[in-house]
């Protein structure tokens, strides 16, 4: 019954805000077409500004990536990851998930294509994509996009957030699948 009634909310809940901004913008005698046009103008001067900081973060990836920095810490890092049950393979990832999500999303393919898609690390991976967030690309394209230079506190709460999700995809993925 419950999943009956939540297939019927997924099924109707977009249709429902459409029409209930249609309606509420009808009523108040909003010029729909003239305020969408005026919101996309805004989005295309958004996505102009935000190159920058986009092109930055996808040659700080890719210079990370290229250098094989990742491989050798995997190495590095060996023991003290079968200690805590996380597979090797894992730690790219957890790497990358910060910096980007199509990376992440590429690592996370490489994973569940190398060991399987039902395998504990496959699982692992899935629940950390799931439970973090790309914090760096976050901070450079909205910070940018808004004219913040100055990250304060964000960088490190976004990280230990980050950290977190991590930690905790470890705790949960152990307990259910090992």
């Amino acid at each position: 019954m419950f999943q009956h009634v939540m297939n019927l909310i997924s099924l109707w809940a977009l249709p429902f805000i459409i029409i209930s901004i249609l309606t509420v913008a009808l009523v108040k005698k909003i010029p729909l077409y003239e305020s969408f046009t005026e919101g996309a103008k805004d989005g295309f001067k958004v996505s102009i500004n935000i190159i920058p900081y986009l092109v930055a973060i996808m040659v700080g990836i890719s210079m990370f990536r290229a250098s094989g920095a990742i491989e050798i810490l995997s190495h590095l890092m060996n023991g003290f990851l079968t200690h805590f049950h996380i597979p090797v393979d894992v730690l790219p990832l957890m790497i990358v998930r910060s910096l980007s999500g199509s990376a992440a999303l590429g690592v996370f393919s490489d994973i569940a294509h190398t060991a399987g898609a039902n395998s504990y690390a496959t699982k692992l991976a899935a629940v950390m994509v799931g439970s973090s967030e790309t914090t760096f690309y976050v901070l450079a394209v909205y910070f940018g996009a808004v004219g913040i230079s100055k990250l304060r506190y964000s960088m490190l709460v976004g990280i230990l957030a980050d950290l977190v999700g991590i930690v905790a995809a470890v705790i949960v993925c152990s307990h259910m699948f090992l």
